[in-house]
């Protein structure tokens, strides 16, 4: 028993991979291509400078948040 969907083909027809629809071929062009890949590259040195000024922002608030607990604690423990 073979059943047909609406557009008339069967189960089988549609995964009958002998017949493969083609693929578009897609131009490349190697002015094009180096044009990205500098514009890529701007952006790659750009994200990295802002990531390392926002690292060091992070160290330095870290470093002086835990020296502003040390000394609490400090405080609190030479008074008893």
């Amino acid at each position: 028993m073979e059943r047909s969907n609406s557009f008339g083909t069967s189960w089988a027809d549609q995964w009958d991979y002998s017949n493969p629809d083609p693929i578009p071929e897609q131009k490349k062009s190697g002015d094009a291509t180096a044009k990205y890949k500098k514009k890529v590259g701007e952006g790659f040195e750009k994200t990295k400078s802002v990531a390392s000024a926002g690292f060091k922002k992070v160290k330095e608030g870290t470093s002086v948040g835990l020296k502003w607990i040390k000394d609490k604690y400090q405080k609190r423990t030479q008074k008893c």
